[in-house]
């Protein structure tokens, strides 16, 4: 049986997706390459404490902190393991459900994140808002949004 014709790409649709293309392999490298240079961490393990930092009592189950990281359970158990290691974060059961497993960050992981943070900041500053308006900044946001929630199903 043959497949039916893909929906191909517009020129204007072929341009956005090129230039996302394009945003999506320099971004990353470039702030793994600032955060590794001046914190000795992984941009990834940033996301992951930073996403700590902000939850209340800096505690989140995996399966969530997961989800919120862009990340398998697989990987994000690794990191766990390495930021443990490091006495960044701790792993421990849900008291409520012993079926989930909570990562915490520490106070020396949140130390890090603080010392880290300024850097990382005035990075993502210089490649991505330095060369927007706030209108863009705006548009950005939503467009992120819609993708995400496309991405996640919603």
């Amino acid at each position: 049986m043959a497949s039916a014709e893909p929906n191909w790409l517009n020129q204007q649709e072929k341009d956005a997706w090129t230039a996302l293309t394009s945003v999506l392999t320099r971004l990353q490298p470039s702030l793994n390459s600032q955060i590794m240079r001046d914190s000795n961490i992984t941009h990834f393990e940033y996301i992951v404490m930073s996403g700590l930092s902000d939850a209340p009592d800096r505690t989140m189950r995996m399966s969530d902190l997961a989800a919120a990281a862009g990340a398998g359970l697989p990987r994000l158990s690794q990191v766990i393991s390495r930021l443990a290691k490091r006495g960044w974060v701790t792993r421990h059961a849900d008291p409520g459900d012993a079926r989930c497993v909570l990562a915490t960050l520490t106070e020396a992981g949140w130390d890090k994140v603080v010392a880290t943070a300024p850097g990382h900041v005035n990075e993502v500053r210089r490649l991505v808002f330095d060369h927007l308006t706030k209108a863009q900044v705006a548009q950005l946001a939503t467009i992120g949004h819609r993708i995400a929630a496309a991405h996640d199903g919603k």
